[in-house]
């Protein structure tokens, strides 16, 4: 029986339709069911022509009637052999359709095997042994519904990859293209963002004392770029990870295009690899990020920015952002 059966004006609203010559999906949809609901109430009450709204609602309310006998119930052979076979370690699709193919000709009735679950998982039923579940292949003692199968949009599956970055940021040739990540810290209550430069490998950070969900993270993120000129926001690579559920806001806020790399591919953000190890000298991993002040990152920008670099044939990230910045007026 459904949970939400027919009511008689949807009935008549059905015969309405009929009356019009509508198909059945149009029914559904103007009385918000489904086209198999429809389908089914029209042809278990004579089909199109001898549909009645009235006469297939009294129809219904008979059938719903209880005490109502059970099919194990009414037949205690049937009963007898559902239990050897799940005994035998056979499942209840198996037991259904060898009933349904005649295998055992000794048994005159069918029966589905959504009928042989609930009988196993309904104790108050009677008809099955209590410990009948055990015989099953997770032995599990109640039942776990499924799942909804529709797949669920989520912020991946807006996020720009790697690879529809412009060419010219993996060139380093120009400075805003950015590559950025998380620092977590102690349980992971508390967190440091690092935003690096490609060309000049210079550095931005931002602490996330309360956390770093998604909504945190922006927030951070925004305050940070309001210290970079706009005409140099040009692109920021990240991490597949969840704190950026919200990249669309950023990229509209900023005025910047948001990259995300590939999953489990740290050298398609190599500037920022890297220069978290070189953070890491100054912020210990297992440390309460929470402790650092805005002062404190500013201090470690400016030792980091201001220390020689191999990568910069031991110039400064410092002079070689500057530079840059001034070439491009």
């Amino acid at each position: 029986m459904p949970a939400c059966p027919l009511s008689l004006a949807e009935r008549e609203e059905i015969r309405c339709g009929i009356v019009r010559g509508e198909g059945v999906t149009s029914i559904a949809d103007r009385i918000g069911r489904h086209r198999c609901t429809v389908s089914a109430e029209i042809s278990r009450n004579g089909g199109r022509e001898a549909y009645r709204p009235y006469r297939a609602h009294d129809r219904a309310a008979r059938c719903r009637k209880r005490p109502k006998a059970r099919l194990l119930q009414q037949h205690p052979e049937l009963a007898a052999h559902i239990t050897v076979r799940l005994r035998a370690k056979d499942s209840p699709m198996t037991i259904a359709v060898e009933l349904a193919n005649g295998v055992y000709p000794e048994i005159a009735v069918t029966v589905s095997h959504e009928t042989i679950y609930r009988e196993i998982y309904d104790h108050r039923r009677g008809d099955l042994p209590r410990d009948v579940f055990r015989c099953l292949h997770h032995r599990r003692r109640i039942r776990i519904g499924r799942r909804s199968r529709r797949p669920q949009r989520t912020w991946r599956d807006t996020m720009p990859p790697i690879a529809q970055r412009p060419a010219v940021a993996g060139t380093r040739t120009e400075v805003g293209h950015f590559e950025g990540d998380l620092i977590i810290g102690r349980a992971c209550q508390s967190a440091i963002i690092t935003v690096f430069d490609r060309t000049s490998r210079y550095l931005w950070m931002a602490g996330l004392p309360h956390g770093h969900s998604a909504d945190h993270t922006l927030e951070a993120l925004t305050a940070l770029f309001e210290r970079i000129p706009p005409r140099l926001r040009r692109t920021l690579t990240w991490d597949q990870g969840k704190e950026m559920a919200r990249h669309a806001a950023l990229a509209e806020h900023c005025e910047i295009d948001v990259y995300f790399a590939d999953v489990r591919s740290p050298w398609q953000r190599p500037t920022n690899e890297n220069g978290n190890g070189l953070i890491r000298r100054y912020v210990s991993k297992g440390t309460d990020l929470a402790a650092f002040s805005p002062h404190d990152l500013r201090a470690i920008e400016h030792r980091i920015n201001t220390m020689p670099r191999r990568v910069l044939n031991w110039d400064t990230a410092h002079h070689v952002y500057h530079q840059a910045v001034a070439m491009t007026g």
